[in-house]
């Protein structure tokens, strides 16, 4: 392996770096984007049912923040439940871009690598051609151990390059478009859950003997339970 590298010459070590880079990116991400760390499941059906039972919180609230991607989108939501339709759309399409921003962190950078790896490669067959034309300007046709370093510094640049370059590729398109899959399934549950909390606003008020008195303990005390559970399934 050593000898490849050195047969590649100099600019075997920034291809060797862009792999070591994109290796990583490739692996964070794969780890990031993973569905139950961004998407959970069951995350939805509990904030719907904290929106029928009237048991949004300021504590329910931060524990949604922490959750996830998807609980920070649905935390926007609620944080600005009693602001009008509009303004809690464009408050969830702040939100969403934010979210989204965090999801597609260090894509531009692996495909930065996938575009430069092959031009690497491409100047290293450059450096190496001109290398063995001045071995025959110096040494003349006479021997072919002349042209073998220029050639081999050619065809290893040109060989590394493109290895680094197509699954550097592959995994941009293809984490490209898993960040894209994510967006819908959120852009689904904020429209649902903008659906829901208008659907809440316009419910017939409660009795007042339910909404007042005894019952009132009983309300903030479920709220603080489902705030608790929140925080767990954070952790």
């Amino acid at each position: 392996m050593w000898e490849i590298v050195r047969a590649g010459g100099p600019l075997m070590w920034p291809i060797i770096f862009c792999s070591i880079v994109a290796a990583a990116i490739v692996l964070e991400r794969l780890w990031t984007l993973q569905d139950r760390r961004v998407l959970p499941r069951e995350l939805p059906q509990k904030v719907w049912q904290l929106i029928e039972t009237g048991q949004v919180t300021d504590k329910v609230i931060a524990a949604l923040e922490q959750h996830s991607p998807l609980g920070r989108l649905l935390a926007a939501g609620l944080a600005n439940r009693h602001r009008p339709h509009e303004i809690l759309m464009e408050r969830l399409e702040d939100a969403g871009r934010h979210v989204v921003h965090e999801l597609e962190r260090f894509l531009n950078t692996l495909g930065t690598i996938a575009g430069i790896s092959p031009l690497l490669g491409l100047l290293g067959t450059v450096t190496g051609i001109i290398r063995a034309f001045d071995a025959i300007q110096a040494a003349g046709m006479g021997s072919p151990r002349t042209l073998s370093g220029g050639i081999a510094e050619a065809l290893v640049c040109t060989v590394a390059g493109l290895c680094v370059a197509i699954p550097s590729l592959i995994a941009y398109r293809y984490l490209r478009g898993k960040v894209e899959g994510i967006v819908v399934e959120m852009e689904k549950h904020a429209v649902r859950m903008a659906d829901a909390l208008e659907a809440a606003a316009n419910a017939d008020p409660p009795a007042a003997g339910v909404e007042s008195g005894a019952g009132e303990p009983q309300r903030a005390a479920r709220a603080s339970v489902a705030g608790r559970s929140l925080l767990r399934s954070s952790s």
